[in-house]
């Protein structure tokens, strides 16, 4: 199994944004779209802000595939669904407390159920 070495996860979970592009059933990828990066640990995550109603987030959840671009990291990626509500709930510290300068606009959407639904683990491939 790949993990994410330690610059790649300082680098990625140090930006604003990840670019997401998740595969197609047919394995062409779709165009990127700017989406917010959390870690915890030695994992990244992400959730689509319009929870199951993302476009990327339903090519993603179809194939389980993508490609992203963040700090200069360039990696294809396996996304897993994350249920854990232990985890989930780290992630919404880890959302209020990197975008906190969103707050009562982005932030809240991105903790709020929905979103939480759609949480996906990013691992390298």
């Amino acid at each position: 199994m790949t993990t994410w070495t330690s610059d790649e996860l300082n680098r990625i979970a140090t930006t604003d944004e990840l670019e997401m592009a998740p595969l197609r059933g047919d394995g062409t990828p779709r165009t990127a779209v700017p989406i917010w990066v959390v870690r915890d640990g030695d994992d990244l995550y992400v959730r689509s802000y319009r929870g199951t109603d993302g476009a990327w987030w339903r090519t993603a959840h179809g194939s389980h595939e993508g490609h992203i671009r963040s700090g200069g990291v360039d990696r294809d990626v396996t996304l897993i669904e994350e249920g854990d509500p232990g985890v989930n709930d780290r992630l919404d510290d880890a959302y209020r407390s990197k975008y906190s300068r969103y707050r009562g606009t982005y932030v809240e959407p991105m903790v709020a159920d929905p979103a939480r639904a759609t949480t996906l683990r990013l691992l390298p491939r």
